[in-house]
Formats: C-alpha cells, structure tokens, sequence
C-alpha cells in the first residue's frame, strides 16, 4: 500500500490495550510498547480528524471484572473517540460497531492491539465481512507468542489488506 489514508475515512481500532492484558507475557512486542505505538496512532489520527476506536472485553454475566480491565490510562476514551465493550473476541459482533463507523463516513481502518491472533484477528476478519479496507499495524499489536504474531503478518493479514510499521501508517497520513 502507497496511498495515502485519509483521515476523515480512517478508524484506528484499538483491541483490548486494558493493563491486565497489556502486562501480560506477550511476543515479540512487549504490551507497553503496542500501547505506545497505539497511542501514537491514536493522536495523530485524532489530531487529523480521523476516528479512534477502543475497545475493551467485559466477561458476560460476571457483575465485577477482573482488575486492571478499564483502558489503560494512556489510552482512555477521549470526545469524540469510539468505545466499544465487547463480551467475544472479535469488536464486531454484537456492538454495533459497523454502523457507528458507517455514520462517520469510515471506509478503512487501521488495526492495532492485543493479541494479534485473538482481538485483532477476529475484528479485522469481522471488518472484511462488513466491507471495511483494512491496514494492519505490524508492530502496534503482539501475540502471546512471537512466532503466532509473525504467521498472522505474514499469512494471513496480507489476504485482508496491508502490514505496515507504525511509522509507514503515519508517514501515509502525511
């Protein structure tokens, strides 16, 4: 992918950056370092007018979660920005979330978060399904193990859209 990204069309969805899951032992990336990377995605779409979506997974029927499953404070919900609770492993599915995109005249989005084969995985799937352009932030997700992360980079996201570095996804916002 050469293009650039439109701001106005673009959505980053952020999967689960919640401290719990950002602590976890993860690979290749560390948790702190995806959460940077999104944060730096996160304000440079917001600074351009693009849309930032967050999202964080609840256990159904469970009336108090686990410590540490807010939005790590890096990252919490600012105006304007999308958040969504989800309660399965992809962002979709039950949410509303393709509409809300929709109402915001979003055509692509830009995938961060944790864990590459889990959250990430089943939303981008969810957002191909739905007709969304996807562009993957290689290094602004990780896995639970490196080796799960670098099969789905190389396997399997290039089949849904493009695999660029944080930093090629924000040189393509100019």
């Amino acid at each position: 992918m050469t293009a650039p990204l439109t701001a106005g069309n673009t959505a980053l969805i952020a999967i689960d950056l919640m401290p719990r899951v950002v602590e976890q032992n993860l690979g290749p990336h560390a948790g702190t370092e995806v959460l940077d990377r999104t944060v730096r995605l996160a304000t440079a779409l917001r600074s351009a007018g693009g849309t930032v979506v967050l999202v964080r997974v609840e256990r159904p029927g469970v009336a108090e979660q686990p410590p540490g499953s807010g939005f790590a404070p890096q990252l919490r919900p600012r105006p304007g920005d999308v958040e969504v609770v989800k309660r399965t492993i992809g962002a979709f599915y039950g949410t509303g979330l393709a509409e809300r995109l929709r109402e915001r005249g979003v055509d692509t989005v830009v995938m961060a978060g944790l864990a590459t084969t889990m959250g990430v995985e089943s939303t981008a799937r969810a957002a191909a399904d739905h007709g969304f352009e996807l562009v993957f932030a290689s290094d602004a997700m990780s896995g639970m193990t490196a080796t799960e992360h670098e099969h789905a980079l190389t396997n399997i996201f290039p089949r849904f859209g493009a695999v660029l570095s944080t930093d090629e996804v924000l040189r393509r916002f100019g």
